[in-house]
């Protein structure tokens, strides 16, 4: 078996109040760029799902920023519940994947994981720790 190949680095916000218009990590503004997202349904068997869904970047990073909220509006359609982003794929590779002419073993040769997933909080405006 091959070892996948990995791209980006990938933040789930969970924050609905939150557009992150700078990058968590380094302060540079973000960019929006479309990506085709992979995202697993948690099921016997495992269901794969394809969203060309726009997300926040960081080129500094690599990050990608998606927000948790849309994601789980699309998924909720499906009535599904547990899911995870798996990673990216290139557009031509999602083009044909919607064509439905990739079979699904194509389809996972040409999956990009992604390299780090973070996680990062935030401090609210004016909120400032304690210097005891």
């Amino acid at each position: 078996m091959k070892k996948p190949k990995k791209r980006y680095k990938f933040f789930l916000n969970p924050y609905p109040d939150c557009a992150f218009t700078k990058c968590p990590k380094c302060e540079t503004k973000t960019k929006v760029r479309k990506y085709p997202l992979v995202i697993g349904i948690d099921s016997e068997p495992i269901q794969l799902l394809f969203f060309n869904k726009k997300c926040k970047y960081c080129p500094n990073c690599d990050l990608i920023i998606a927000k948790k909220q849309e994601l789980e509006s699309l998924i909720s359609q499906l009535n599904e519940n547990d899911y995870f982003v798996i990673g990216t794929m290139d557009r031509k590779d999602w083009v044909q994947g919607e064509k439905g002419s990739l079979s699904t073993s194509e389809t996972m040769e040409r999956i990009y994981e992604f390299r780090k997933e973070w996680e990062f909080g935030i401090i609210p405006a004016g909120w400032y720790p304690k210097d005891d």
